[in-house]
C-alpha cells in the first residue's frame, strides 16, 4: 500500500475472522507476528513499518509520521474502528495512535511495553548483561566492529536470546526468520523523540482515553515492569494481565495462556 506521502509499505492479512492491526516492536525492525496465534476467532492485519522489511526503504522517521502510518494500514484494509495490538516499541505506538484517534480503536493490547518515562533504562541494562551471561563477550565483540550480514544477524539473535526464560536459542532464531536489515536510522530517531517526550504530557493525555486497554506483562521481563505502573494508573479503563515466568515476547513462550488473556478482554463479535 502507498502512504499519503508516497512511501510503499508491505502489509498483510492472515486468517478469516474479525479484523486486529498489529504493530511490531522495534523501531527499526519488522513485523515478527508471523508466530502469533490468537485462533480462528482473529485475521491478524500485519505490516512493516516504514523503513524496515519488506517496506520501502526511507523515512521520514517521526513519532507523527508513524502514527500516521497505522492509520494509513487501518484504512487501507478498510476498516472503520479496529482493536490494536502492539508489542514492545510497537505498544507505545499503538498507544499515540489510540491517544490521536481514539474513534478508530475499538481496544488497545498493550505487550511488553517500557510505560511513559525513561528511568528504566539503568536497570534494563543491567538485567540484559546478566541475562546474557557468557554471551556477552561476543555480543560485544560485535558491538564494537564493522559487521557483515551474518555478524549483524547473529548481533541480534544474541541480543535476542536474553528476551526469555527459556529456549533463548530456538525463539531467538525464529524471531530473526526471515532476516532483513536493521534499520538504524530510523531507531535512533524515534527512540530520541521518544526520551523527548516529558512523562507528565502523556500521562495526562492517558487521562482522557476512553478505550479500554490490555497490558500484558510476563513478569520475568529484563525491561523493569515497574516502569508501566504509571501508565496504568493513568488510564480510566485498564486491565492488566501478568505471565510469571515469561520474558519479553509471551505469545513465544506461554502462546495458551496470552491467546486467552487477548480472547477473555476482547469482546466477541
Amino acid at each position: 500500500m502507498i502512504t499519503d506521502d508516497g512511501r510503499e509499505l508491505w502489509t498483510s492479512a492472515t486468517g478469516r475472522g474479525e479484523p486486529i492491526l498489529c504493530c511490531h516492536g522495534g523501531p527499526g525492525l519488522w513485523d515478527m507476528f508471523g508466530t502469533l496465534d490468537l485462533g480462528s476467532r482473529f485475521r491478524l492485519i500485519r505490516w512493516d513499518q516504514r523503513g524496515a522489511g519488506r517496506s520501502e526503504p526511507s523515512g521520514p522517521y517521526t513519532l507523527g509520521r508513524m502514527v500516521a502510518d497505522v492509520d494509513a494500514v487501518r484504512e487501507g484494509h478498510g476498516l472503520d474502528r479496529v482493536p490494536v495490538l502492539g508489542h514492545s516499541w510497537g505498544a507505545q505506538l499503538g498507544l499515540l495512535y489510540a491517544l490521536a484517534y481514539p474513534e478508530r480503536v475499538s481496544a488497545l493490547v498493550y505487550v511488553s511495553g517500557v510505560g511513559l518515562g525513561h528511568d528504566w533504562r539503568p536497570e534494563f541494562k543491567r538485567n540484559f548483561e546478566r541475562a546474557l551471561g557468557d554471551r556477552r563477550a561476543r555480543w560485544a565483540e560485535l558491538r564494537e566492529k564493522d559487521r557483515d550480514e551474518a555478524e549483524e544477524r547473529e548481533l541480534a539473535v544474541l541480543q535476542w536470546t536474553a528476551d526469555f526464560v527459556a529456549d533463548g536459542d530456538r525463539h531467538a532464531e525464529a524471531m530473526a526468520t526471515p532476516w532483513f536489515p536493521v534499520n538504524y536510522e530510523a531507531n535512533a530517531a524515534l527512540s530520541e523523540e521518544m526520551r523527548a517526550t516529558p512523562e507528565r504530557e502523556l500521562v495526562e493525555a492517558c487521562r482522557a482515553l476512553t478505550v479500554p486497554v490490555l497490558i500484558i506483562d510476563g513478569a520475568a521481563d529484563i525491561r523493569p515492569r515497574w516502569a508501566v505502573d504509571s501508565l496504568e494508573r493513568a488510564l480510566p479503563s485498564v486491565t492488566r494481565v501478568r505471565l510469571p515466568g515469561v520474558g519479553h515476547v509471551p505469545w513465544l513462550e506461554e502462546p495458551d495462556a496470552f491467546r486467552a488473556a487477548v480472547l477473555d478482554f476482547l469482546p466477541g463479535s
